[in-house]
């Protein structure tokens, strides 16, 4: 097969074909303007696929006389570009004279035409051409402009490493060079010419040198440290390598980011001695905190991960400074440095860290602080997990981050609220002292979902009788006065019998409107009616966020005052020190406050009218304080009182009844002040359970396994990688590139095979297509499958969604029962589905384009890229979750239609087609309940979140799942793109299943 020439420049092509003649009229009869405009055309149809040979001596004779530097520039892109071999093989005799023109070049006095002509040398693979130009580049190496001789110093390494045989001496000669040389980019050239054909020289004159390394150029310095590290991994011997290491250790004073960075990266390559990898690891953080691009930031703090795997004890005591990087303003940056400093926190700095953490919370709250929000989250999470880890500095920062309760960024204060329920169920011996701070920190709640966290951790933690009586007049407090809504349009004070029966009139009965004339300006009269509509009250001075909130419609939260209040009630009536009537009395001014709230979410004017849910659990609280055998005289498990009436009835039923009563209060006492704080500590316990059987299983990770392949750099293959070998730069070069990974490759190129045309159509083709990070490539094979030779065949693409093709192929001559292969590169910017669509065009040779134009063009078959590739499972906290589903404004609903009969198994169904994680725990998704509602979440490579919520039912008379799947996203085409992907593969499975009902 045909292997394409490389090619060494591009050039963007717009004009169209123009002819042979027009070209050589303009070369052999224009003037200098004319003749650099003709040459231009040649070099773009030749870079376009047309070469042009008929003007090769027109070239030759009108353009390279000409001393023009344009002129001469564009010769050197020409030659560049040109075929000089003709089709044997062997070289054009025109090139004779090429030669000649460029050993003049070469000798030339101005250093710009010789050093441009050195450089395109460097491009050469034709000896012929080379052979006699040799003695000139081995003249330039002693010329007086250092352009010039770099340049040399290049064509040398160019021609020995392509033809040794033309400059058998060229290490030695270049040895001698780099003794006597003295411009810095002079000796980098001589040195990698030397690093990379002759080692031995290369290390004979670093040894001569090494004690002078330090006053080296940055340019030179890399190309050293390359060097000592490829030596180190090699050959090098024990006196050697310490003398080695040495050198590198002076690097890491360098005044060169990118020296240090460098030396600091070998170093750790290349000994795990602590004192090097400390000083390593010092240096990464100080181009950490010191450099100004957030680029090289990420870079760094990716450096520092991998020694921290590798050496976790060594960099402990660089915690402090690794945390001196929080400074820098940006939030991604600052995420890397606090997932590092995390992992580096131990008990002998734990301290130093958390008051590092406070004090950058508290230059948080200064005003103007950009991101002061978001960033205050990720620190309140920071010292959450550093509580949890240690348990010893709960008690410190707890109480502090408190204060936080009411901050108007509500993710920070959910944050705070959900660290403080943690806290307060894990260290008993806090309780106290977070009830009595939060008892204070109440008022200063705004967010809704805040205050139901609080109210929860007073429900079940206020325990003691003066607990329980400072919670209550707290959250009364909070209520402020009763009643929350007014019953008529009076006012209070003037009141009576009569006025409140009106009220209750109005309330009980239809609110008709009252009617009376009124004069208009015109003169006339009109009706004008008034409706008597109850009333809500305005709220007093010190009337807290929690009546705004009732009042605003938030009757969520209602319900979840409600159900505190009921704890509340319940755990007094347990407390043996209180009588009965002051028991009683707590009950009443309880179910008081549930009817107001009740009332006011039934009152016209209210915002929000209450929702059903809301509505049956506070009247399930009503309920279960009013009828549940709890305001009795007496309620010591056996009610006596009932009992005794149960005596007085005739038959077991009523015994039965009454019996139960006591039976039911039981079981209602243990399910609100028992099973819901179990159920809390549960998940917790799993939790916890989950983080160490992940932390266990990457302890416990084997890096390399017993039977192993080993790897002997001085034996092995280039396709042959160590596990531990990550740190050479010709290993970061293949992982990037993927040759390292073509050959287990080959393997899975039939599952990317699309076909395009037919069997049976005058051209097939069939194209694999390689999906890579942001671009695609399709390598189309086309074949002729008749005997007529095709002319200027085209492959044709065009594409839908965020593709973009990037070069069109060039046209292509195929012979009878011929093949070629045609690469096109498509760039890809966002997740979501695209279309690859065209056809292919030719001209048969011998008939007439007009009269065969229709039949001559093959529509292909469309490409429809996968969005899978894109998108990765990704985890998030639930936190996190909920904002994001509120911000993102896309949302596409699928409608559940499967033939799947389990909820769990059609939720891992769409986990697989979709390719995303369920954020919603494992042992919330257990049993067999026969309804599912969980989160998923993934995550794209351009950073792209992509959110779903699966609610689905079996109904139990066709044992069918009905529900439906919402997926959300900040832009159209990922919603679009995963529905799609749901409802296909929903297509897809009834489709099975009807054919295997079918076949039954």
């Amino acid at each position: 097969m045909e292997r394409e020439r490389p090619c060494t420049f591009l050039i963007h092509n717009d004009t169209v074909d123009i002819p042979v003649s027009q070209l050589k009229e303009q070369l052999e009869n224009g003037d200098l303007a004319v003749k650099i405009s003709a040459l231009k055309k040649i070099i773009l149809l030749t870079l376009n696929g047309q070469p042009l040979p008929q003007l090769l001596m027109s070239v030759i004779r009108f353009c390279m006389p000409q001393k023009d530097k344009t002129m001469k520039k564009l010769l050197l892109l020409f030659w560049e570009l040109c075929e000089k071999t003709g089709p044997d093989g062997k070289l054009l005799h025109e090139m004779i004279l090429v030669c000649s023109h460029f050993r003049n070049d070469l000798n030339h006095p101005n250093e710009y035409v010789r050093g441009s002509t050195l450089r395109f040398l460097c491009k050469l693979k034709e000896a012929e051409i080379l052979e006699p130009l040799v003695p000139s580049v081995r003249a330039n190496l002693e010329y007086r402009h250092a352009y010039v001789r770099r340049n040399a110093v290049l064509a040398v390494y160019s021609i020995y490493k392509a033809f040794s045989f033309l400059i058998p001496d060229a290490p030695e000669l270049i040895f001698n060079f780099l003794n006597t040389e003295g411009d810095a980019a002079c000796k980098r050239n001589a040195f990698i010419m030397l690093f990379n054909c002759d080692q031995d020289k290369a290390i004979e004159y670093l040894s001569s040198v090494i004690g002078q390394v330090n006053t080296f150029g940055d340019i030179l310095q890399i190309i050293v440290i390359e060097l000592i590290r490829k030596v180190c991994k090699s050959t090098a011997s024990g006196s050697d390598r310490a003398k080695y290491l040495k050198c590198l250790f002076e690097l890491l004073k360098a005044p060169s980011p990118a020296v240090q960075f460098e030396a600091a990266g070998a170093l750790v390559g290349l000994t795990s001695a602590p004192t090097a990898v400390r000083a390593a690891a010092a240096t990464f953080i100080q181009l950490l905190c010191n450099e100004a691009d957030n680029n090289v930031k990420i870079i760094v703090t990716d450096k520092l991960d991998a020694i921290r795997l590798k050496h976790k004890k060594t960099l402990q005591p660089l915690l402090m400074d690794i945390l001196r990087a929080l400074s820098t303003p940006n939030m991604d940056i600052r995420k890397k440095t606090l997932d590092i400093a995390l992992d580096l926190v131990s008990p002998q700095n734990i301290d130093e860290a958390i008051l590092y953490l406070k004090k950058e919370i508290a230059k948080t709250q200064v005003a103007g602080f950009e991101k002061g929000g978001e960033y205050r989250q990720m620190l309140i999470q920071a010292i959450h997990a550093c509580a949890v880890k240690y348990p010893s500095v709960a008690s410190n920062v707890v109480l502090a981050l408190m204060d936080f309760l009411g901050d108007a960024n509500i993710p920070t204060a959910v944050e705070v609220v959900t660290f403080v329920r943690e806290v307060a169920e894990t260290y008993p011996e806090l309780r106290e002292s977070i009830l009595r701070k939060l008892f204070l920190s109440l008022k200063h709640i705004t967010a809704s979902s805040v205050y139901r966290t609080a109210l929860w951790v007073l429900g079940e933690y206020a325990l003691t009788t003066d607990d329980i009586d400072q919670a209550f007049s707290t959250l009364k407090g909070e209520i402020g006065a009763l009643p929350l809504v007014k019953d008529g349009s009076e006012d209070e004070n003037e009141g009576g019998d009569k006025e409140k029966k009106e009220k209750a009139d109005v309330l009980l009965s239809p609110q008709l409107p009252s009617s009376r004339p009124a004069i208009l300006a015109d003169g006339t009269y009109a009706t004008q009616s008034a409706f008597s509509v109850p009333k809500i009250t305005a709220p007093q001075e010190n009337e807290g966020s929690l009546r705004r909130l009732l009042e605003a419609g938030d009757f969520f939260l209602g319900s979840a005052l409600s159900t505190t209040l009921t704890k509340l009630v319940l755990r007094s009536f347990l407390e043996e020190d209180l009588e009965a009537s002051q028991k009683h009395a707590f009950a009443v001014e309880v179910l008081l406050i549930m009817v107001n709230i009740l009332k006011l979410g039934k009152s016209p004017q209210t915002k929000n009218q209450i929702d059903d849910d809301s509505y049956g659990r506070i009247c399930s609280c009503i309920r279960i304080l009013s009828d549940g055998g709890f305001l009795s005289r007496k309620h010591n498990g056996a009610d006596e009182a009932e009992a005794e009436e149960a005596e007085e009835e005739d038959g077991t039923t009523t015994t039965t009844k009454a019996s139960s009563k006591p039976r039911q209060a039981s079981f209602i006492r243990e399910l609100y002040l028992q099973f819901c704080r179990d159920s809390f500590s549960d998940m917790l316990r799993q939790k916890q359970k989950e983080e160490a059987e992940k932390k266990k299983e990457k302890d416990e990770q084997v890096s390399v396994q017993a039977d192993d392949l080993l790897v002997l750099r001085q034996l092995r293959a280039n396709r042959v990688v160590g596990a531990d070998e990550a740190d050479d730069l010709e290993d970061d070069l293949g992982q990037v590139t993927g040759l390292q990974n073509e050959d287990s490759k080959q393997g899975l190129q039939l599952n990317r095979l699309r076909q395009l045309t037919g069997l049976s159509d005058p051209v097939y083709a069939e194209a694999y297509v390689q999906v890579h990070v942001y671009d695609i490539v399709l390598d189309v094979l086309v074949i002729n499958q008749t005997p007529d030779t095709l002319q200027n065949l085209c492959l044709e693409l065009a594409t839908l969604g965020d593709l973009k093709l990037c070069e069109r192929p060039r046209n292509y001559n195929l012979g009878p029962f011929d093949s070629k292969r045609i690469r096109a590169n498509i760039k890809v910017s966002s997740t979501e589905t695209g279309i690859i669509f065209g056809n292919i065009v030719y001209d048969v040779a011998g008939q007439a384009t007009t009269l065969n134009a229709d039949k001559n063009c093959v529509i292909l078959n469309d490409i429809h890229i996968d969005i899978m590739d894109y998108i990765s499972p990704a985890q998030c906290t639930h936190v996190d979750f909920r904002n994001m589903w509120s911000e993102f404004e896309w949302e596409n609903k699928v409608v559940v239609n499967t033939e799947i009969r389990d909820v769990n198994e059609y939720l891992e169904h769409i986990m697989k087609v979709t390719n995303m994680g369920c954020l919603t725990p494992k042992k919330a998704l257990e049993g067999e309940c026969g309804f599912i509602s969980a989160n998923l979440y993934a995550k794209s490579v351009f950073g792209e979140d992509a959110l779903a919520n699966l609610s689905i039912e079996r109904q139990p008379e066709t044992g069918k799942i009905e529900g439906s799947i919402r997926i959300r996203s900040k832009k159209q085409g990922i919603a679009l793109s995963l529905g799609d992907k749901i409802t296909s593969s929903q297509r897809t499975n009834k489709t099975k299943e009807e054919v295997k009902a079918w076949l039954k």
